[in-house]
C-alpha cells in the first residue's frame, strides 16, 4: 500500500492489548513506514522493549532521561520531523493523564510537547470505558484535537462483552492513512453499489456471476479517504465493508434498485460498480426443483437498468458507470457511456478484472480516454477518485 504516511511514533501504555501493538508495528514497517516506539513502564510488563526493537529495527524508549537522544531531551525529539503520534492502546489510565496535561513519563510528555497530529486508540475493560470519568476524559482530548480510534465492541480479556476493544491493526493503518490522503470528495455524499447480485431459481438455486465486489469496496474505502460520506449498497460477497460505510445489503437486481432509489435523491455521487445480472427468472419456484432426465428451461426477463434508471431522473446526481467488456473494450464501453448519458463509464476487461485483486482501468468522459495501468482495486479506485472529483468540480462549478 503506498501512504503518504512516512515517520510514527507508536506509544504503548500498559493493557493485555499490548501484544496487539506487536503486530501493528509489523504491518507499518511492511508499508514503509518508520516507526519509533515509545512505552510506558506498565506496557514493558505485558510485552517486551526487545520485541518492538526486533520489528522496527529501531530502540526502544521508556526512560525521559535516556541518553541516547540529543542533549538527553528524548520528549523533544523523538517527535521532530514525525507525521503523527498513535498510541495504541491507550489505557483508561493514560488517556486521563492526557487529559490532565500531565508529563509524568516520557510518553505523556512528548504527547504534549509534539507538533503533528495526535490519534489514541482506547483499550480497556467495558466497564472502565463506559465510566463518566473516562467518557469526560475523551471528550476533552476531543475537544483538544486528539483523533479517537474505537474502541470496538466484542469479547474482552476479562471474558466480559461490550466496547472496549482495541481496533484491529489493520484498521488502525488504514485508519492512519487515510487521514493523510486528500480530501477530494470533502463534505459530499457517495453512493456506491457493488458485488453481483443473485436472481433466484428455485429455493436453493440461482442465476449470479463472479464478481468479488472488490472494487466496489475499493470505490467504498477511497471515497472515505477522501472525506466522503458513503452509503454502501452491496450484493452477497465474502467482503469486509470499509470502516465508516454505511451498508445496505440486497440480494437481487430488484432490491439493489430499491435500495439505490431510497437514497439517490439525498446522493452528491452515484458510483455504479456492482455488476448486476442482466435477467431475473419470471416464474422461480418456491421449491427445490427436483432433478429429472427431462430439460429444464427457464424463462427469463430482462431486469431493470439501475445506472440508466438514476442517469435519467430530472436532477440526477453525478454518474459513475463501470464496463467490464470481453472485446472491443472501449468502443462497446463509450456506447454505453453515450447511451446512458452518464459523464463518466470505466472501462475494464472482464477477464482480467472479475475475481483479480489489481486490473487496468479505461476511463471515458467526454475529453476521451484516460488509461490507467494495471494496478491493485485500492489504488485504482483512489486514481478514479481524484478523476471523479476533478469532473465534478469542474461539473458543478
Amino acid at each position: 500500500m503506498e501512504t503518504p504516511l512516512k515517520r510514527l511514533v507508536l506509544g504503548i501504555t500498559g493493557g493485555v492489548a499490548a501484544y496487539k501493538a506487536a503486530e501493528l508495528a509489523r504491518l507499518l514497517v511492511r508499508n514503509g513506514i518508520e516507526v519509533q516506539v515509545v512505552m510506558t513502564a506498565a506496557a514493558t510488563r505485558f510485552v517486551g522493549p526487545a520485541t518492538f526493537q526486533a520489528l522496527t529495527g529501531r530502540p526502544v524508549y521508556t526512560d525521559a532521561w535516556d541518553a541516547r537522544t540529543p542533549q538527553g531531551m528524548a520528549h523533544i525529539e523523538l517527535t521532530r520531523g514525525t507525521d503523527a503520534v498513535l498510541v495504541a492502546p491507550a489505557s483508561a489510565d493514560f488517556l486521563a493523564r492526557l487529559a490532565q496535561g500531565r508529563a509524568d513519563d516520557l510518553l505523556a510528555s512528548l504527547c504534549l510537547a509534539r507538533d503533528c497530529p495526535l490519534f489514541v486508540a482506547p483499550a480497556m475493560n467495558r466497564q472502565m470505558w463506559l465510566h463518566p470519568a473516562t467518557q469526560r476524559n475523551v471528550a476533552q482530548l476531543r475537544a483538544d484535537g486528539v483523533i479517537v480510534l474505537g474502541p470496538a465492541e466484542g469479547e474482552q480479556a476479562c471474558g466480559e462483552t461490550g466496547f472496549g476493544r482495541l481496533i484491529e491493526p489493520p484498521q488502525l493503518l488504514d485508519a492512519l492513512d487515510a487521514h493523510f490522503r486528500p480530501k477530494w470528495l470533502q463534505g459530499l455524499h457517495a453512493l456506491v453499489t457493488a458485488g453481483p447480485t443473485y436472481e433466484a431459481i428455485d429455493a436453493v438455486r440461482g442465476i449470479t456471476n463472479r464478481s468479488s465486489g472488490r472494487m466496489g469496496y475499493a470505490m467504498a474505502h477511497a471515497a472515505l479517504e477522501a472525506g466522503a460520506r458513503v452509503t454502501l449498497v452491496t450484493g452477497p460477497t465474502c467482503l469486509t465493508p470499509p470502516a465508516g460505510a454505511r451498508v445496505v445489503p440486497v440480494v437481487s437486481a430488484q432490491q439493489m434498485l430499491e435500495a439505490v432509489e431510497a437514497v439517490v435523491d439525498t446522493v452528491d455521487l452515484f458510483i455504479a460498480v456492482a455488476a448486476v445480472a442482466d435477467y431475473y427468472v419470471l416464474n422461480p419456484s418456491e421449491m427445490k426443483i427436483k432433478k429429472d432426465a427431462h430439460i429444464l428451461t427457464l424463462e427469463l426477463a430482462p431486469n431493470p437498468d439501475i445506472l440508466a434508471n438514476v442517469a435519467s431522473r430530472p436532477q440526477p446526481p453525478f454518474c459513475v458507470g463501470f464496463a467490464a467488456e470481453s472485446e472491443n473494450l472501449e468502443e462497446y464501453a463509450e456506447l454505453k457511456r453515450r447511451r446512458k448519458h452518464v459523464p463518466l463509464m470505466v472501462a475494464n476487461d472482464a477477464a482480467e478484472a472479475i475475481g483479480s485483486e489489481e486490473t487496468s482501468l479505461v476511463l471515458l468522459d467526454d475529453e476521451g480516454a484516460h488509461r490507467l495501468p494495471r494496478a491493485d482495486k485500492l489504488t485504482q479506485a483512489r486514481r478514479l477518485v481524484e478523476h471523479i472529483a476533478r469532473l465534478y468540480k469542474a461539473q458543478t462549478a
